[in-house]
């Protein structure tokens, strides 16, 4: 019965996604979802049957929470076209409250109500009968050499499945939060070893410098007209001088890999030292705003969260990523080094609620989507909305430029790369997080743009860039001698 409701109620992504990408019409298509049917349902309820054996009562209130999170997790892939990878797994719990609770809609109420809490009472209306143990045992052989059967007898699918494994895993329910929560824990684990410290660097002049890296949240580069976008969103940044744009393509589509990409001095699995706290370490001044959330582990002295930054603001665009600006430049005068680097992480333009993160005065493009169910609204509400994001973002970056200008005494440069794109309704995609292989390129093409001050430094043209150029970048900028350094890394030329 619970393995009924399981396959009733949350299998439908599943089963959906293997209807539109198989041939369902053709013999063997139809025996691949007969199988698939009878395989759910079957290898559920082997699960759900062991579960109630060894854990009785308290495999009811188990199998109940189960019944929740699946709701809430088909809820978010019906609305958003989410994948519940590890990745995901992580944006959900490194979600904090204030976006957390931008997601809340009558909507997300009806599936835990009927998907979730209505299920759950219904288990409580029914007695455990525990089967002797060679019962037991005989049905969950027999079960499994049935299943064994089934898999053979589609050997000839076994290709289709092992391409589609990762969207097949992240949509059936509850075995894709199950299983990837677990790799979640098993990756943080080993990301939370000791940080590898890379070798000791050494400032090879005196001379007074000063880069500021904003990292952008979910800046897709297809809206930023300085790219060729129809719509004017650049109004401010497309006038500046000795600014340039490249084009860039992030490592990841969620918060936490995309920053970690940005701040690592290669490509690479391990734990190495990041760009601010090797800085640190080696005598550069790191300063660290942030409104966002889902950094590495930052070891400055001077780490700014938002609430930190709120607490020290006064007006009423407090509450926008503008504070970031907030006392900038007077942080870096009263600095007694000669190399600073400051980093500005934003949330500008991540969603489902586009519309709260600009000021009014910057609703230009309208009408904008204002619910969180972003499928409800028309895809240019929801464009528009986010179009004023971008918006928002171009007066926040030529503002910053403007301040780094008064710097007189200081070399100046400012660096803008976004942690990843953003979906908004193509392929009925929503936001981001889907697996970098599966992902669309809305979620992977990023903006990356560079300003320098007069008589600073050149930029090089005419080449494409990632995430990983910005440490050697602001290594070559600083004048910082390190044996991680790579010349052909830097986007400035000597």
């Amino acid at each position: 019965m619970v393995s009924l409701i399981n396959l009733i109620l949350y299998q439908y992504p599943f089963f959906k996604f293997v209807l539109t990408n198989s041939n369902s019409t053709s013999i063997n298509g139809i025996i691949l979802l007969l199988s698939l049917v009878i395989a759910a349902i079957l290898l559920n309820a082997l699960v759900f049957y062991i579960g109630l054996y060894l854990l009785r009562n308290v495999g009811k209130w188990l199998i109940a929470l189960f019944f929740n999170i699946s709701a809430l997790s088909v809820y978010f892939i019906n609305t958003y076209g989410v994948i519940i990878d590890r990745s995901m797994i992580g944006n959900v719990l490194n979600t904090d409250y204030e976006e957390s609770t931008s997601f809340l809609s009558f909507g997300l109420l009806l599936y835990i109500v009927f998907l979730g809490i209505l299920p759950s009472l219904l288990l409580f209306k029914f007695e455990i009968i525990r089967p002797k143990l060679k019962r037991f045992t005989l049905h969950a052989v027999l079960t499994l050499i049935f299943l064994g059967f089934i898999s053979f007898a589609n050997s000839s699918n076994w290709l289709w499945i092992d391409k589609n494994s990762k969207t097949l895993g992240g949509l059936v329910m509850p075995w894709s939060y199950v299983v990837n929560t677990s790799r979640y824990y098993s990756y943080i684990n080993r990301k939370e070893k000791k940080q590898i410290l890379l070798p000791n660097a050494t400032i090879k002049n005196d001379e007074k410098s000063v880069v500021v890296l904003v990292i952008g949240e979910s800046a897709r580069s297809n809206n930023f007209s300085l790219y060729g976008y129809e719509k004017n969103t650049n109004p401010l940044l497309s006038q500046i001088e000795n600014l340039k744009y490249f084009k860039a393509e992030s490592c990841a589509t969620y918060t936490t890999e995309g920053v970690k990409c940005i701040l690592d001095y290669k490509n690479t699995n391990k734990l190495y030292e990041i760009l601010p706290n090797y800085l640190y370490r080696n005598d550069v001044e790191v300063i660290w705003k942030t409104t966002n959330w889902g950094e590495p582990t930052i070891s400055v002295e001077k780490f700014q969260n938002k609430d930190f930054l709120r607490k020290n603001c006064e007006g009423p665009n407090c509450g926008y990523d503008e504070i970031l600006l907030n006392g900038l430049n007077d942080q870096i005068l009263a600095s007694e080094k000669n190399k600073i680097l400051v980093v500005l992480h934003s949330s500008t333009s991540h969603g489902p609620t586009y519309y709260k993160k600009y000021p009014k005065q910057f609703e230009k493009f309208t009408p904008v989507c204002k619910s969180v169910e972003l499928g409800d609204c028309t895809q240019q509400e929801l464009i528009n909305a986010y179009d004023n994001t971008i918006l928002y973002t171009d007066y926040i970056l030529a503002s910053l430029i403007d301040n780094l200008k008064q710097l007189n005494e200081y070399k100046t440069s400012m660096i803008f790369v976004s942690d990843h794109g953003e979906s908004l309704g193509e392929s009925n995609l929503y936001m981001h997080g889907m697996p970098t292989s599966l992902a669309p390129k809305e979620q992977l093409d990023i903006p990356f743009l560079v300003w320098t001050s007069e008589n600073s430094r050149t930029i090089k043209e005419s080449q494409e860039y990632s995430q990983h150029n910005i440490f050697h970048s602001v290594l070559d900028f600083l004048a910082i001698d390190s044996p991680v350094y790579e010349k052909d890394m830097s986007i400035f030329d000597n």
